[in-house]
């Protein structure tokens, strides 16, 4: 079993439903745990609404490429159309880590390739596994989370179809 790390990201429809249908279907695959429920503002075009992220923990013995193939098939169901880089998302579901491994595939690369800069991957991380560390790096002790101003919106049991947290 591999405990993994699936950032999740949406800014349009009810995100928090949409989370917790993606969830339900995770948990076919392992146990699953959530982090808490974060807001922050778009990465890219500012004429979109902002997002929901939240990082969910999947122990699964599903393999890199099998787990991507997954969260992929998540998304469409969720009704992911991609109309533009960084633009406006049902559901985007990207697999951050990947036990201990380092995956440089055409179709993956994990750790993924922003999880050390986006204080909105970091926080919820840190929910779940707050002396995690990636590339040598213990994420608590990174400037981008000790100057984040993202604050949860929502406490770990916001996901009714998963159990909490337990930080």
């Amino acid at each position: 079993m591999n405990t993994t790390y699936i950032g999740f990201g949406s800014n349009l429809g009810d995100s928090v439903a949409i989370f917790n249908t993606a969830i339900e279907h995770l948990k076919a695959h392992g146990q699953v745990r959530v982090s808490q429920l974060y807001s922050s503002p778009p990465m890219g075009p500012q004429d979109q609404p902002d997002y929901f992220n939240a990082v969910v923990e999947l122990i699964t013995s599903l393999s890199p490429l099998a787990l991507l193939d997954q969260l992929q098939a998540l998304e469409i169901e969720a009704g992911r159309v991609r109309l533009r880089h960084w633009g406006e998302r049902t559901l985007d579901l990207d697999l951050l880590l990947y036990a201990d491994q380092v995956i440089h595939h055409e179709r993956l690369i994990v750790p993924h390739v922003g999880v050390l800069l986006r204080d909105f991957v970091l926080l919820p991380l840190l929910d779940l596994n707050p002396n995690l560390i990636v590339h040598g790096h213990q994420l608590a002790m990174l400037d981008v989370v000790k100057s984040s101003t993202l604050k949860p919106v929502l406490a770990a049991d916001w996901a009714v179809h998963a159990p909490a947290s337990s930080t």
